[in-house]
């Protein structure tokens, strides 16, 4: 099984193609955290990308897909 943190950059960089945040990634990145149980660099990292780019208005948080 992959690691969470190759799960949670793979769920970013949907979002980030997407350009949006739909309520089934963010549940899925959610539900990988709570496994893991903390944060790595890296996860950190493309979390923060992806808050920057919603913050910016690129990435877009929808109710539904």
């Amino acid at each position: 099984m992959e690691s969470t943190n190759v799960i949670i950059r793979q769920l970013v960089s949907e979002a980030l193609h997407l350009r949006r945040l739909t309520p089934r990634i963010e549940d899925q990145i959610n539900c990988a955290l709570t496994q893991q149980g903390h944060i790595s660099d890296v996860e950190y990292e493309a979390l923060e990308l992806l808050m920057e780019e919603m913050d910016s208005g690129r990435v877009q948080l929808v109710a539904s897909c």
